[in-house]
């Protein structure tokens, strides 16, 4: 999928200074320790509780990040941007903190709990198109013939703002052997590595995607970026393209990535449910998912697990403890 142009692999300087930008108006989130699933994976497994973070994902460190940057004719055109629901939240509440206007395109049919919270932090909601990738096109349109600051899914300004929880997990924890993160756009795990290999490089950082939406992982292993069909429950990991900025990245630095189905999916859900009595949305229980498939390569290492978001529906909630 075609990048914003001029786009510059964030520095461990930009992501420190990320971090300075959104201080006050995020969360620092825990990183918790959970026997049970250490006893689960036999290993000693920690969770970075990014479900607990404000507005439910750590896409908020990114939005703030990126408007803050910005100047205040930008402000004044207002914002527009695409996303499939935790990303358009971010950028409607760091426009709102800006005081700024917004406008988010959906797909229709996205995740009716993450649109009426886009729309209760003051967007727009526009639905267009059956995926996000249609979408993410409209706003394109849109920004051109309006006049708004377009905002891309994949700037370095939004991957610095989510590197930042990264930052903080090699702060509260030392001698990490594996860290699992899903990639939906590719944000969170870009920001993992470029924190990781400055600071922790023994740490082995292991992507995660839906096998039913694995076009970043092709990308990644190939180096061509082609459209696959997408199937997946989770949205958060929905996507029929990969992105130039962010596997360019990950090609350089990621060692391992992984596809995991729905089904692992939906059971990580339940056992986030049962071991840490918290809610966490499928493209953040992908990780779990990949470290209980991965078990056997565990055993006795120190693992910490990205539950990237806790936007998950009461339906959605339903069918994977059914």
């Amino acid at each position: 999928m075609t990048d914003a142009p001029g786009l510059k692999e964030p520095t461990l300087d930009d992501i420190h200074r990320a971090r300075a930008a959104i201080e006050g108006h995020v969360l620092r989130t825990p990183l918790r320790h959970y026997p049970v699933l250490s006893e689960q994976l036999d290993a000693d497994v920690w969770v970075k509780h990014e479900n607990f973070q404000l507005l439910g994902s750590f896409k908020v460190r990114g939005g703030i990040n990126l408007v803050s940057q910005t100047t205040q004719g930008e402000r004044d055109r207002g914002f527009i941007t695409a996303s499939s629901g935790n990303h358009g939240q971010s950028v409607s509440y760091a426009a709102r903190s800006f005081g700024a206007a917004c406008t988010v395109v959906l797909p229709e049919g996205a995740n009716p709990a993450k649109a009426g919270a886009i729309a209760a932090l003051g967007a727009k909601v526009i639905y267009h198109g059956d995926v996000f990738d249609k979408s993410l096109k409209h706003a394109e349109k849109l920004a051109e013939k309006d006049g708004m600051r377009f905002v891309h899914v994949t700037e370095p300004s939004l991957v610095a703002g989510v590197a930042t929880y990264s930052v903080e997990v090699h702060e509260d924890l030392a001698d990490i052997d594996f860290m699992f993160v899903p990639v939906g756009a590719g944000s969170g795990a870009t920001g993992a590595c470029i924190v990781t290999d400055a600071v922790s490089p023994s740490t082995h950082v292991v992507a995660v995607q839906a096998a039913r939406a694995p076009a970043a992982f092709h990308a990644w292993q190939t180096g061509r970026f082609e459209t696959y069909p997408m199937s997946t429950v989770a949205e958060g990991l929905a996507t029929e393209y990969a992105y130039t900025f962010t596997i360019g990245i990950l090609r350089d630095r990621l060692k391992e990535f992984v596809l995991v189905d729905d089904s692992d999916i939906n059971s990580a859900i339940k056992h986030y449910v049962d071991a840490t009595r918290t809610l966490v949305e499928h493209a953040g229980a992908a990780s779990l998912a990949a470290a209980i498939n991965m078990k056997d390569r565990l055993k006795g290492k120190r693992v910490v697990l990205i539950a990237s978001g806790g936007n998950v529906t009461t339906d959605q909630l339903k069918a994977a403890l059914a």
